[in-house]
């Protein structure tokens, strides 16, 4: 009688770990945040880091190097199928909502490395690094 009871309890434990386990969330890959001076780093030791400004402002200032796909008008959307998933890409704007939803569209459609400018270009400008106009 004992041994039915046992049997039955480690049936339980196991199923139960299994749900747990089978259940458990699986991280998805996603962005990451840089500071102006890790961005910098970034750029000056990645000669092929694709610079994304998704903002409508990039004729005002921008990172030199960038390329705008503004996100607002559905450019970054067009541009993505053209982009080179094997690259490493730098997002950022003029907000923090802005360039979090293009670094996440980047993510979303399969890119790995995909970074976003903390503070966007404002902490990049007020970093004193360099801007283009």
């Amino acid at each position: 009688m004992m041994k039915k009871h046992s049997v039955f309890i480690l049936a339980t434990v196991i199923v139960l770990a299994l749900l747990v386990v089978g259940c458990a969330p699986i991280s998805a890959p996603t962005y990451v945040d840089l500071s102006p001076k890790e961005a910098k780093e970034l750029i000056d030791r990645t000669p092929d880091l694709v610079i994304i400004d998704v903002s409508p402002k990039y004729d005002e200032g921008h990172i030199p190097g960038a390329i705008n796909y503004y996100l607002g008008d559905g450019s970054l959307d067009a541009a993505i199928p053209t982009l080179d998933k094997t690259k490493t890409y730098l997002v950022y704007c003029h907000v923090d909502s802005v360039s979090i939803a293009g670094a996440s569209k980047l993510i979303e459609a399969g890119f790995e490395n995909v970074y976003r400018l903390e503070g966007n270009y404002s902490a990049w400008v007020e970093a004193g690094y360099p801007v283009e106009k």
